[in-house]
């Protein structure tokens, strides 16, 4: 079963910089596609971006695009999101998930991935 394991929250002021990593073990990344997801408090968890481990193909929420990049080191079998730019609408606890890829585009649905991590949070405020 993948294991899924989020690192690198913590509090910036606005218009800083955070990069979240988030760590697997249990099965070879290769067959899976990676997705982020945040969570603020009383909302609904979003996507916002993900990576398809085989081609390195990405897709990202418009309210992040030219902002946060998502890549992944397939020797460490760990994905990164590099948040840029951050906002205080940034502020969330975001979680990394994965999906078997079966080809096409993966939806940034979380309804649609089924092994999480525990999430970490992201704080922006000045």
């Amino acid at each position: 079963q993948l294991q899924l394991v989020e690192s690198g929250g913590g509090s910036v002021q606005p218009g800083g910089s955070l990069r979240l990593s988030c760590a697997a073990s249990g099965f070879t990344l290769d067959s899976y596609a990676i997705g982020w997801f945040r969570q603020a408090p009383g909302k609904e968890r979003e996507g916002v971006s993900y990576i398809i481990i085989y081609s390195g193909k990405t897709n990202y929420a418009d309210s992040v695009k030219g902002r946060f990049t998502v890549s992944r080191d397939n020797a460490k079998k760990t994905v990164y999101l590099q948040m840029n730019s951050l906002k205080p609408e940034d502020t969330a606890v975001y979680y990394c998930a994965g999906r078997i890829y079966i080809g096409g585009l993966p939806p940034l649905d979380y309804a649609e991935y089924n092994y999480w991590g525990q999430g970490t949070q992201v704080t922006v405020s000045s």
